[in-house]
């Protein structure tokens, strides 16, 4: 019997307010397309399947419906599997026509070979469940390659004996909810068994008495969804100037272009497709990579997200909910990219400036910005009403102090935190310290200062004004004045050594030593009298150890700039084994300076930045990698959302860091920050000349080691030819010239404003 705590706490409640009525019909619909499948693809009929009736296609051309296609596109009311590549269908048909067969075990087999062993033990698989004796599926290796495509077969054909639910994470979800067997366990159980087990859980309340395994999915994911709240809400345009909203509108769906490269779930990585869009846009220099990875997270939008649909840079049509998943809708005549939504206009709004990242089809909405959007829900119809519809600069008087007022000075709900800083603060709860990596300008100390004020509970101040978010890290920065004395009372003040801020900040270098991070002897400046006076005082981390025993409900931070740039085994010395969070406030180690006992309170953290560009830093010792968590932190090119005389900064950084990357690799791109300031995007040619000539070029100078041809490669015509080197020009020509070498020679900018539309374009001076 499972214990299921916190499933059973208010399960009568839940099954009052659960319309079960609803998910009768919703169920009535499954059963529908169940037997569709019976129909076309009887059980007896499975030992002489032949692979064109089971396989998925490059497209929805081939004449009839193949299984496989059935159960991804045409069975969504029974339960999806829609999302990823076609890898989950074992074996399919590529686009270029070639067959691929998943499962290694299968290599070196022809195609029909390989078939007849997928199809033996799909046919062991229904043979076995149809009698009841369920082990021998676990022995099918090929199946384990598609568990979710062959958990979605044996429950229709098998309905009363599993759910409707294919997602192994969603299923160890559920079980864990009911206390079932623990995740690390069921880790490596095959879906289809960890799908039953959950089902003989639910079976042993007797409040689910009766109800069929539709029911009970509808009822999971009604009250205990895990789909997570905080997935990334995209912006996409519905054609060139909204010239498909009306269909999109009218049909629940959003559509999108880049018709040529096929069905989006033919391809398993971000590479292959940009292969396929270099194929077909060969001009491109860096654009479609970016591209490649929207596309692939258009293709993998999940029930229940958001998007957002707009007009131009300032307009919002609507705020839309996934409701089906991706499909390539070949009976149309453009945008076959399809994705099914349900949009509330309810939201349609004119922003007060516009939104430059909106000029591509594809955009990331910021949580920001998200707030401004839910907070502006309601006002087109003023907007229409006073003729301000079109209007910018009018539209946006009407609310702007408003606007303000409600997007700051209060606690962030934890949904609108931008994605980067949850993921931090995740690794720490999970780890106790980790290390940012990535290329210069990335804005890894950035990063970790914003993780600091939301660990603080002002998250609000993360996007706020430079003097706002400034004087908010002074105020977590400062050290408290003494909270157990005050020369009145006859207590002891705290000393100095024992006192410490919540944020503390410090930078590692070679001469960085354990005495100064954790204790040893120091001159005493206080000291008077002659000779050398040394004494013993508490370094960096045992201050803020501290401090986190005194307040234990706070968190303690520690950023460590340049952490890699120090000798870390000698500055963390034997404090190392207690950063176990296993360890934390329970073990103590002997100090050898000091002679003291020393434990790390739990509340306290360690976030580290690392130049992963930096070639004079070492190996990170392994047994102190194993204590960290790391994150790569790459280029944000959303947040370039600006252009200077035409030219998108957002591409020129793409078109740059692609040059680079090509030639030295991921770690020696460059980072959004040398195209920001103040944490805008430069806005003037004179801007960008400064970033461009005093920052960006020195670095890329020092990438290429003094080498002119190397310089060339990456800086194209920037680089004179005979003498090697970089042009200078007057800043009015500096965007045209960028834009020439590398933009208009190939970034894709997608645009639905400004002439250009929803397919690739590339203008040639």
């Amino acid at each position: 019997m499972a214990e299921g705590g916190q499933f059973r706490e208010g399960l009568a409640a839940r099954i009052a307010r659960f319309d079960r009525e609803g998910a009768r019909q919703a169920a009535g619909l499954a059963e529908v397309e169940r037997q569709q499948v019976l129909t076309s693809f009887p059980l007896e009929g499975w030992e002489k399947l032949k692979l064109e009736q089971y396989a998925l296609g490059p497209d929805g051309r081939r004449s009839g419906l193949s299984f496989c296609r059935l159960m991804e596109y045409g069975t969504d009311n029974f339960g999806s599997i829609r999302g990823g590549s076609a890898a989950k269908h074992i074996i399919f048909q590529h686009r270029s026509g070639q067959w691929r067969v998943v499962p290694s075990l299968l290599n070196g087999l022809e195609v029909e070979a390989a078939w007849i062993q997928v199809r033996s033990e799909f046919v062991t698989a229904f043979d076995a469940a149809q009698k009841g004796e369920y082990d021998p599926l676990d022995d099918l290796e090929s199946l384990s390659y598609g568990q979710a495509l062959t958990t979605k077969a044996l429950a229709v054909y098998f309905p009363g004996v599993f759910l409707p639910i294919f997602s192994a994470e969603h299923i160890r979800h559920f079980t864990a909810l009911l206390g079932g067997r623990p995740r690390a366990y069921s880790s490596g159980v095959r879906t289809w068994r960890a799908n039953r087990e959950l089902l003989d859980l639910l079976r042993e309340y007797e409040e689910f008495r009766g109800w069929s395994p539709y029911e009970l999915m509808d009822f999971l994911y009604t009250f205990h969804n895990p789909r997570p709240h905080d997935r990334v809400i995209w912006k996409i345009a519905p054609g060139e100037r909204a010239s498909l909203w009306d269909d999109c509108l009218r049909n629940s769906r959003i559509r999108i272009a880049w018709d040529e490269v096929g069905s989006l779930v033919q391809y398993e990585s971000d590479q292959e497709l940009k292969a396929a869009l270099d194929q077909q846009w060969p001009h491109s220099t860096g654009g479609n990579l970016r591209l490649a990875r929207q596309l692939l997270a258009f293709r993998d939008l999940e029930l229940g997200d958001l998007v957002v649909a707009n007009r131009g840079k300032s307009e919002v049509l609507a705020v839309g909910t996934v409701v089906g998943g991706y499909a390539y809708d070949s009976a149309a005549q453009t945008h076959l990219h399809t994705v099914g939504v349900d949009w509330d206009t309810s939201y349609a709004q004119i922003f007060d400036a516009p939104r430059h990242a909106w000029q591509q089809t594809l955009a990331k909405v910021p949580a920001t910005l998200m707030r401004e959007i839910r907070h502006g829900r309601g006002r087109y119809d003023d907007a229409v009403k006073h003729g301000w519809i079109g209007d910018t600069d009018r539209a946006g008087e009407v609310d702007v102090a408003e606007k303000v007022a409600a997007v700051r000075g209060a606690e962030l709900p934890d949904d609108e935190l931008p994605d980067d800083v949850r993921k931090v603060r995740d690794l720490l709860e999970h780890k106790g310290q980790v290390v940012l990596q990535g290329p210069p300008g990335t804005g890894k100390t950035r990063l970790a200062l914003n993780v600091a004020l939301a660990l603080a509970g002002r998250g609000d101040l993360i996007e706020a004004t430079p003097a706002e978010r400034a004087a908010g890290l002074a105020e977590l920065s400062a050290v408290p004045e003494p909270a157990n004395g005050d020369g009145k009372t006859g207590q002891p003040e705290k000393p100095q050594e024992a006192r410490a801020a919540r944020l503390t900040m410090v930078t590692f270098h070679p001469s960085y030593g354990y005495e100064d991070f954790v204790e040893g002897f120091r001159p005493d400046t206080a000291a008077d009298g002659a000779g050398l006076h040394l004494k013993m005082k508490d370094g960096v981390f045992l201050r803020v150890c501290a401090a986190a025993k005194d307040a234990p409900d706070d968190i303690f931070l520690i950023i460590v700039d340049e952490i890699n740039r120090g000798d870390l085994p000698r500055i963390l010395g034997e404090l190392i084994t207690l950063l176990e969070l296993d360890k934390r406030g329970s073990v103590s180690i002997t100090l050898p300076t000091s002679g003291r006992q020393q434990t790390v309170p739990p509340n306290v953290r360690i976030i580290g930045t690392m130049n992963s560009a930096d070639r004079s830093v070492g190996h990170i010792d392994s047994a102190i990698r194993r204590r960290f968590a790391f994150l790569d932190v790459t280029p944000d090119l959303d947040s370039l959302d600006g252009e200077v005389e035409g030219l998108g900064l957002a591409s020129l950084l793409e078109g740059l860091n692609e040059r680079l990357g090509t030639q030295f690799g991921p770690d020696h791109l460059l980072g959004q920050s040398y195209l920001l300031s103040d944490d805008r995007p430069l806005a003037t040619a004179e801007q960008l000349s400064y970033a461009f000539y005093h920052e960006i070029v020195p670095l890329v100078t020092d990438y290429c080691l003094g080498r002119p041809d190397m310089l060339g490669v990456v800086l194209g015509d920037m680089v004179d030819g005979r003498t090697g080197q970089v042009v200078q020009t007057n800043p009015r020509d500096l965007p045209g010239m960028l834009a020439k070498v590398f933009v208009t020679a190939g970034t894709v900018e997608t645009s639905d404003d400004d002439g250009a539309s929803g397919t690739p374009q590339w203008g040639e001076d």
